[in-house]
């Protein structure tokens, strides 16, 4: 019985390496150490390792393009994460064609079109708001595209996947505004059918439940843009039983908050303490700085470059693996107390 053949997967496994990393080893490139490129040559020799035939003419047809599709271009998280993606793809000598899809389902299937259109070697993918068929998806599996949805995922499709603990994220961040005194906290949420939007509203739940906080349905509302917050939070403060905290979505909501805080005369945190989610830019030239939750983009972008590079320049199918980022809360000034001294 003929042994099965070596392949690049075999040799990565072995070297605790990516696939992507082993085959430009082989050819040689020198963005990989000396070492390491001697390492994989040496290993390959002692397995008997030859590029498969068939393999090697599908690879002399890649057009090395990946294509991308984000919701929004002007949001520093998604910025962030193209820069992660191009640095790592760049490196292994492909380009990558990003379309936005503007939170629109029709424009997402349109930009699915266009790419197929331009024989993109696999797909990165943070999917819209407005997104509940997925079958623009699934034609693109059927065509054997490999593709990884990252941030806001795709539940019913069996791919690679990089997504952030949106759950410990946002219970750490209503935690925290718990312990500095706050009892009556809203929610600024975002759409349900993104995992990310229910996975933070649960963290937001579990937070209240295990400090025995009552749950509100008036305090959680769905806002999750600058313009919703500046007309959300103006009625809230003048609600009978006004919020003394908020937990936003996003960064670009929490300061909608907080300006609308500001210009009806409440101080923050004093009155109102603000927190949000994404630790973008802004998070540090708003007044006051934001409490964000970092949900680090840019290492979402070299993952994901990274788990698309290595499906596309494998030899084998391999089970589909799920990357896990762990958040960290930025503490600023918008739920810093004042520490009141006695005369």
């Amino acid at each position: 019985m003929r042994s099965a053949q070596i392949t690049i997967k075999d040799i990565a496994k072995k070297l605790g390496i990516s696939p992507s990393t082993v085959s430009r080893a082989l050819k040689g490139n020198p963005d990989i150490s000396a070492e390491t490129r001697k390492a994989v040559k040496e290993l390959a020799e002692k397995l008997k390792y030859e590029p498969n035939a068939i393999a090697l003419s599908l690879q002399r047809s890649r057009t090395n393009i990946i294509g991308l599709i984000i919701p929004e271009i002007v949001h520093y998280f998604f910025s962030q994460v193209i820069s992660g993606i191009e640095d790592v793809a760049n490196d292994a000598g492909f380009q990558v064609m990003i379309c936005q899809s503007n939170e629109s389902y029709t424009r997402e299937v349109s930009n699915v079109q266009a790419l197929l259109a331009s024989r993109i070697d696999g797909l990165l993918v943070s999917v819209s708001k407005e997104t509940k068929d997925f079958s623009h998806f699934r034609n693109l599996k059927k065509k054997n595209i490999p593709m990884v949805f990252f941030d806001r995922i795709c539940e019913e499709i069996e791919t690679d996947r990089v997504i952030v603990d949106d759950f410990n994220g946002a219970y750490k961040a209503v935690e925290h505004l718990i312990n500095i005194g706050c009892k009556r906290i809203t929610h600024l949420s975002t759409n349900q059918n993104l995992l990310i939007g229910r996975n933070r509203y649960e963290g937001y739940l579990k937070a209240l439940r295990d400090f025995e906080l009552p749950v509100d349905e008036r305090l959680i509302v769905r806002c999750d843009t600058h313009k919703a917050a500046r007309l959300v939070t103006k009625r809230l403060i003048y609600e009978l039983h006004p919020p003394d905290g908020i937990f936003a979505v996003n960064a670009q909501t929490a300061i909608g908050a907080i300006q609308t805080i500001k210009e009806n005369g409440l101080r923050i945190p004093d009155d109102i303490a603000v927190a949000g989610f994404s630790n973008d830019i802004y998070c540090t030239m708003s007044d006051p700085q934001l409490t964000s939750v970092d949900q680090f983009g840019y290492l979402m972008g070299q993952k994901a470059a990274r788990m698309i590079l290595d499906r596309i320049l494998s030899q084998n199918d391999y089970p589909c693996s799920t990357e896990v980022i762990e958040t960290q809360l930025i503490i600023r000034e918008s739920t810093v107390k004042r520490k009141v001294y006695p005369y």
